[in-house]
């Protein structure tokens, strides 16, 4: 498959300076920050409990960035042109004092003065009780996973039967604390929840809540990752459209991972992430920093460039921006455009411990 950026869609808007660009001429736009690999459920595509069992180690605490250091790598991202910052996990919610965090973050600005756009990735569970903090602290929006409405599927793939509600009921108070528009990723695996798209569908739309549907993808090796187990985006969109009319809508941004599609009548929109059946690497913005501190300029990727060492140096600045800078100038991943047998069986990091 040729590498290209999407036609008809300039990374740089006239007149700003470009930002710093990989080898495929790729900016850094968007960095998703995990500020902790420990997460209350063992959904199965990501920590199946067989492997992340009671007695799993997760990081010390002393080898988890600090709010200081991640309030410090962000900002350096933000000057190298990254205007979207994403907190994720393991599960986020689970670290303690977050909303302090937030309020860290919400405080920087882009080279032009704009806020960055800053958003949250978690399952929902504890959005009861921290979604209003989380609203007033600056927290713009928030992405729910939410894998199906039906109760028994929902906790078999949870793995720690947590019940659908509890989830739907932080969706509500994410609602109710203004973090919108909210989104719903569904990660789609053949057999075991592909009845569920429908039902999730009809549901997004009544709510006002816009779905993403996932492909089933081959994040690190834990998961057992087939093919097989992939429901294709063509067919997830076949199966809504056959009941509520779609039409396809022009991406967001440069380097939107979703292909989005709206319902005919108006009544919202739907969207499909497909890195397996039609990889997006030719527009991919994404850089991810662990909770340890590893820069990952690949969600496939097993290396990841150890920036805790150098901001426990004294490394700040302008010297962390030029390292950063290196990093990325010198990235040339596209992982699913290049995707064989032999390349699933390299060596890659797990989703939790970077944030999918």
């Amino acid at each position: 498959m040729p590498f290209a950026p999407r036609p008809g869609r300039p990374f740089a808007p006239a007149g700003r300076v470009p930002p710093v660009l990989d080898r495929l001429g790729r900016p850094a736009r968007d960095l998703r920050i995990s500020v902790t690999d420990r997460c209350n459920f063992r959904c199965t595509y990501c920590m199946p409990k067989e492997i992340f069992g009671p007695d799993f180690a997760f990081l010390p605490r002393s080898e988890v960035l600090t709010f200081e250091e991640i309030r410090q790598l962000a900002e350096a991202f933000v000057e190298l042109g990254v205007e979207k910052l994403r907190v994720t996990g393991g599960e986020p919610l689970v670290r303690r004092d977050l909303p302090v965090l937030v309020g860290m973050l919400a405080e920087l600005r882009t080279p032009a003065g704009d806020a960055v756009d800053l958003t949250l990735t978690t399952n929902g569970s504890a959005l009861r009780r921290l979604a209003g903090p989380l609203a007033a602290a600056g927290l713009g929006r928030v992405t729910v996973s939410l894998d199906s409405l039906d109760d028994d599927v929902f906790r078999a793939m949870n793995g720690v039967d947590f019940p659908v509600a509890r989830v739907l009921d932080g969706v509500a108070a994410a609602r109710e604390a203004g973090l919108a528009p909210i989104k719903v990723n569904m990660v789609v695996k053949r057999d075991v929840n592909e009845a569920s798209i429908l039902p999730m569908a009809r549901w997004a739309r009544d709510e006002d809540v816009i779905l993403r549907c996932i492909e089933y993808m081959d994040v690190g090796h834990a998961n057992g990752w087939r093919l097989d187990d992939v429901v294709p985006a063509a067919e997830i969109v076949a199966a809504i459209d056959a009941e509520l009319p779609l039409e396809a809508m022009p991406a967001n941004y440069p380097g939107e991972v979703a292909t989005r599609w709206r319902y005919r009548d108006g009544a919202g929109e739907v969207g499909v992430i497909a890195s397996v059946t039609r990889p997006f690497c030719g527009d991919c913005t994404r850089a991810r920093v662990s909770a340890e501190g590893r820069l990952y300029t690949c969600l496939f990727t097993g290396d990841g460039h150890d920036l805790r060492a150098p901001l426990r140096d004294g490394t700040a600045g302008a010297d962390l921006v030029a390292l950063l800078a290196g990093i990325w100038g010198r990235r040339d991943d596209r992982y699913s455009e290049l995707r064989t047998e032999a390349t699933t069986a390299l060596p890659r990091i797990e989703m939790y411990a970077m944030g999918g």
